[in-house]
């Protein structure tokens, strides 16, 4: 999006409508995407932060109440980009969202719960919780397929080949849903 801002000192403006109010309204316009971020879903969404690294998100309401751990970027103290965010009870490993966050509110992605997927876009405070067009299915699990790559690739990074071979397992299981469209 562009903005064209054209001040002009040939002649006194009226009041609001002279350069200062021309950098107003530009900058309420540039700044309106960033506002917009996380506003589908309502004004009441529950902030988590991951209990270690301090990353602070918004988790799918599907993941549960379990501690919930972010696997990705943190950018400003907020999840951000592809990444996967799982609970946990102790040792024991729950549901994970898998997709794309910014500014720590979810997009889009899958939720990986113990029957299957819910794919989709954020919506209400959850994934997949309407129904969804073919095309958002197919651009959920393609995100969320992106994002278990990059869960993969985190943990390969870290010497970690048992977490790098789940995830890449996990990869080609969304692969699979994929190739079912």
């Amino acid at each position: 999006m562009q903005l064209e801002c054209r001040i002009s000192r040939k002649k006194k403006s009226s009041p609001g409508t002279g350069p200062g109010a021309a950098m107003l309204v530009a900058l309420v316009l540039s700044s309106a995407p960033m506002l917009a971020v996380g506003q589908e879903g309502g004004g009441g969404m529950k902030w988590s932060q991951d209990p270690a690294t301090g990353c602070r998100f918004v988790a799918p309401s599907s993941l549960g109440t379990a501690p919930t751990y972010w696997i990705g970027a943190c950018s400003g103290g907020k999840a951000a980009g592809l990444g996967m965010l799982r609970t946990r009870v102790g040792t024991t490993a729950g549901h994970a969202f898998y997709g794309e966050l910014r500014e720590g509110v979810p997009v889009i992605g899958t939720v990986d719960l113990d029957g299957g997927f819910q794919v989709g876009r954020f919506v209400r405070g959850d994934i997949g919780t309407r129904d969804t067009e073919w095309q958002e299915r197919h651009d959920g699990f393609e995100t969320a397929l992106r994002a278990a790559r990059a869960v993969s690739a985190h943990y390969a990074g870290q010497k970690n080949a048992a977490s790098a071979r789940h995830y890449s397992g996990v990869a080609k299981k969304l692969e699979t849903q994929l190739e079912g469209d």
